[in-house]
């Protein structure tokens, strides 16, 4: 319904809830002390991303590299577009923030489809199958990933070590799948 912006929407609720469920001040305070590292590096991060995107969009730089990934492409292999897009798109959060993927390398990815009189939107599913799924948990770009990895108090890299491994098999896996059910054409 769109009654607020979602920010406003957030620290209403979040003050609701804050005092439904600890009516208490010295709890309130309590719960904020334990939980206010988190929230300022995750501000923090956000606010860095943020800038980073817009620098990189503002600049033209993300159409520069994305006309570049796809100058790669031979116009012969073109019908593989939709497949790389879906293999690449887990190892690319790691260098774009979702919003910088869907918002500028995107649109170029699917200019480049319509070039080619391929449907654009086997290239949004593509792109999908790895950007905000399997990839999102993993990139240093996404501020969920540092309180993921605050919470549980492991190192990024660790993290990342870990489960690379783990979350591109997935996308391999779901690339496929999309290939046998059509969801994308080769």
């Amino acid at each position: 319904m769109a009654l607020l912006p979602l920010p406003a929407l957030f620290i209403i609720a979040f003050s609701i809830a804050l005092l439904v469920n600890y009516p208490n001040q010295n709890e309130q305070k309590k719960r904020l002390a334990a939980h206010a590292s988190n929230g300022f590096f995750v501000s923090i991060m956000i606010f860095a991303a943020g800038i980073f995107s817009g620098i990189l969009t503002g600049t033209k730089m993300i159409d520069a590299m994305a006309i570049s990934v796809v100058a790669l492409i031979p116009h012969d292999h073109a019908s593989f577009l939709p497949a790389v897009v879906g293999i690449t798109s887990m190892p690319l959060s790691f260098v774009f923030t979702p919003d910088a993927y869907y918002f500028g390398v995107l649109p170029i990815l699917k200019q480049a489809a319509i070039h080619y009189n391929m449907n654009p939107v086997e290239m949004g599913r593509a792109a999908v199958l790895g950007q905000m799924t399997v990839g999102f948990p993993l990139s240093p770009l996404t501020a969920s990933t540092f309180v993921l990895i605050c919470l549980s108090e492991v190192e990024l890299s660790d993290h990342q070590k870990f489960a690379f491994k783990w979350a591109f098999s997935t996308t391999l896996i779901m690339v496929l799948i999309a290939l046998i059910t059509g969801a994308i054409h080769i």
